[in-house]
Parts: structure tokens; C-alpha cells; sequence
């Protein structure tokens, strides 16, 4: 059972997604809240697996509840996923910089909502990827210098194969995909991306990709 709590601040988008997830017999929503103090609140009380974050609400707003989730270590196995109106605005990288795992467009499909919420609860693969990887090179294009790239991240320690998968989750490629396109079995790509969030010290695929272009191994830009 995948348990789930839902933030918005418009009681009415609130309840509809809460309806939505309940309609599926493996999603449980433990909870609903208006804003970011009430759903740090309740992601402390309830640990759900799952929080559809709004950012724009009044009072601590969800970029900075999806911060301290993520920040802190009672709540950080809690997957932040964020409801966004424009799927360019930069808040929601900041988001996915603070530790967010995806974003959604509130006027997303339901069943892609539903399977949204199963890939962020796996923690496996990211969330659209191919358009949250428009959306990170963007802003990290906007705001990285190629030439020089960040130290927070240190390519040195990667081996050859796995500078190449890390190109490849940038891309915004599935586990499979990385198979096909490298050659080499699902069980083997799974485990280089395990270890590439290990030696990068990310928490999953959306932070990946952040760190694949803030250390230089993408540029923005680049097929």
C-alpha cells in the first residue's frame, strides 16, 4: 500500500486528487493539507510514502516544506512530488534542487497520476523524464558556467561505464532504455544507477540528472 498525502492550497483541486487516489485499491491517502507548515506537520505524524506538493500557497509555500522533508532524516524517506500549473517555472527546479523527486501539470491524466505516484514511491525511475530534463537543463544552463563546472560533485571516481549511464539518465533514458541503448542487461543498469546515487550522493534520479549537468558531465545544450 502506497500512502500518500495531498497539498494544495485550493480546497477543491485538494479534493479532487484525494478522490482520484482513493479510486485505486493500492494508494492510501492519509492525508490533506493547505499548506506547507500543515503538511510538515503531517509528514512527521503520518510518514507517508508520497506527497503531491503544490509550490504557490500561502504561508511556508511547498518549495520550502519540500526542503525540510527532504533535509530532514525522520521524514527524508518521504518522496516529494510537485503539482505545478507551467511545466517551466523555476520554482519547480529549485523543488527538484531542494530534494523533490519529480513534478506533475495539474492538468495531468488520471491514470498518468496514478502511475506518478507508483514510480516516485519506487524511487526508480523519474517522473516525465524527458520533460523534467528540459526543464533542469533550462535552469542549470541559465545558471552554470560550462567552463566551469561545480565541485560538489567529483566525476573523478566514476568509472568509464559509468560516466556513460550517467549521460544516459541526463537523457532522460528508463533502466531499460540504458540496456538497450549500452548493451548490457536491466538487472546490470539498475545497479550502476544504484551506485551512481551512492557516489553521487543524491537521493534518486531527479537529483541525478541535476548533478549530471551541474558537474559538467552534460552541457545544456547537447543532443
Amino acid at each position: 500500500m502506497i500512502r500518500v498525502l495531498v497539498v494544495d492550497d485550493q480546497a477543491l483541486v485538494r479534493s479532487g486528487f484525494a478522490v482520484l487516489l482513493r479510486s485505486d485499491t493500492d494508494i492510501e491517502v492519509v492525508g490533506e493539507a493547505g499548506d506547507g507548515g500543515e503538511a510538515l506537520a503531517l509528514v512527521r505524524r503520518e510518514r507517508p510514502d508520497v506527497v503531491l506538493m503544490d509550490i504557490r500557497m500561502p504561508g511556508m509555500d511547498g518549495l520550502e516544506a519540500t526542503r525540510r522533508i527532504t533535509s530532514d532524516p525522520a521524514t527524508a524517506g518521504t518522496r516529494v512530488l510537485i503539482l505545478t500549473t507551467f511545466d517551466r517555472d523555476e520554482y519547480v527546479f529549485e523543488a527538484i534542487r531542494s530534494g523533490a523527486s519529480g513534478f506533475l501539470l495539474k492538468d495531468v491524466e488520471p491514470r498518468d497520476l496514478l502511475a506518478a505516484v507508483r514510480v516516485v514511491s519506487e524511487g526508480e525511475a523519474l517522473l516525465a523524464p524527458r520533460a523534467t530534463r528540459r526543464l533542469i537543463e533550462e535552469y542549470v544552463g541559465a545558471a552554470t558556467d560550462p567552463g566551469h563546472p561545480s565541485d560538489r560533485f567529483d566525476l573523478a571516481q566514476l568509472t568509464e561505464r559509468e560516466r556513460e549511464v550517467l549521460v544516459a539518465v541526463a537523457r532522460g533514458l528508463s533502466n531499460q532504455e540504458i540496456a538497450d541503448q549500452l548493451y548490457m542487461g536491466y538487472a546490470t543498469a539498475k545497479t550502476h544507477v544504484s551506485r551512481l546515487l551512492a557516489k553521487m550522493g543524491v537521493r534518486d534520479r531527479a537529483q541525478l540528472v541535476v548533478a549530471a549537468y551541474e558537474s559538467g558531465a552534460v552541457a545544456p545544450g547537447r543532443p
